[in-house]
């Protein structure tokens, strides 16, 4: 489990802060109670970057690929909207 620093802690111990994610893995740091950023090392981001996929390949992945699809709107029942 992650560390929680508080902001001016681990503005003090940066040094240890990174070695502790390098380490431990990421470290959680808080402002005013709320956590806001969390440090991770360079190999797990780019982990995270590289598993990233793009809205094409995400599309291309799915398991509705090649399924046939009626898009055509059904006129059983008009469209009788007033403006």
């Amino acid at each position: 489990m992650a560390k929680i620093w508080q902001l001016q802690e681990a503005k003090n111990r940066f040094s240890q802060v990174v070695n502790e994610a390098l380490a431990r893995g990421p470290q959680v740091v808080s402002r005013r109670g709320e956590e806001v950023v969390v440090i991770i090392s360079k190999e797990e981001y780019g982990r995270l970057k590289k598993s990233q996929s793009s809205l094409l390949e995400f599309f291309r992945q799915s398991p509705l690929v090649g399924v046939e699809l009626d898009l055509e709107r059904d006129r059983t029942y008009p469209r009788d909207v007033e403006l």
